[in-house]
């Protein structure tokens, strides 16, 4: 167990054009040796208790300049977009990165760059297979399902829905959607339309199996949404808008292999985490 009196945590809004919108993230930058027990991470994403909480220390990797794990309140996960532009808002604001910086991580070596209009995020592309609607989908949403698709490694389910307005209007219910997901083996369910005003496409994120019910602005499920609506719009640069109460815009390009994602971020809190 790691003993520290006063390390800095900060509380970062990703995604965000303005504050107490996009997703918030934790973010807790260690010093260079071992990381902290798994046990006390995930005790501090517990207490911190948003969508996920990030550690970064720097790396003794020559391929990367940090090491980057990120935490819900209830587990680790393989890929966080959200947490992973907060993270570099929070080193770029303290003078420890500039231009581009690359994150060894779970998910392979993930690259940043900081410019003056944004955060763009190169992040593995997770492409989008059919497959059939899951038992009680419908219900589960309350809203009919168009196509659905399993979204590469990240296990996320697809939901493609009629309209914008009826992708705003899904009220899941969260016990048999967690059902859903947990017999599937899956990571969460996005639904998704194109969008009928300045938004090339509309998307929200559950997941109530990993203690996320619903996720504010999910970087890392436009890896597919990306490429999805990329195929079926005929365009590369693509601007989407995920539709939470507190909403958030990711700007998208896939890129062969890779998605980039682009967004602002704005520093909410910043205090110590006394241990």
């Amino acid at each position: 167990m790691v003993s520290v009196w006063g390390m800095r945590i900060r509380v970062v809004d990703a995604f965000a054009e303005r504050p107490f919108t996009g997703n918030p993230a934790g973010v807790c930058v260690l010093e260079s040796g071992p990381w902290p027990d798994d046990s006390w991470m995930q005790s501090v994403a517990a207490e911190m208790n948003h969508a996920e909480t990030a550690f970064v220390r720097p790396s003794e990797r020559a391929d990367a300049d940090w090491d980057l794990r990120w935490f819900t309140p209830t587990l680790e996960e393989r890929l966080c977009g959200h947490a992973t532009l907060a993270t570099t808002h929070a080193l770029a604001a303290d003078g420890l990165v500039s231009g581009k910086v690359a994150f060894s991580s779970l998910s392979g070596i993930l690259i940043a760059t900081v410019a003056d209009d944004g955060i763009t995020l190169d992040f593995p592309i997770n492409r989008p297979t059919a497959t059939p609607a899951p038992d009680g989908l419908a219900a589960a949403l309350q809203a009919e399902p168009l196509e659905t698709y399993v979204t590469g490694e990240l296990r996320d389910l697809l939901v493609v829905l009629g309209d914008e307005a009826t992708v705003r209007a899904v009220v899941p219910d969260f016990d048999a959607l967690a059902g859903i997901i947990q017999r599937g083996n899956l990571r969460g369910v996005v639904v998704t339309a194109a969008g009928s005003s300045e938004y090339d496409f509309v998307s929200r994120f559950f997941a109530p199996a990993a203690g996320i019910p619903e996720d504010p602005v999910t970087g890392s499920a436009h890896t597919s949404l990306a490429p999805y609506w990329s195929e079926r719009l005929g365009r590369p640069e693509l601007t989407g808008y995920q539709a939470s109460p507190r909403g958030g815009i990711v700007h998208v390009i896939p890129a062969g292999d890779r998605v980039h994602l682009k967004g602002n971020a704005i520093t909410i809190l910043d205090g110590e985490l006394f241990i």
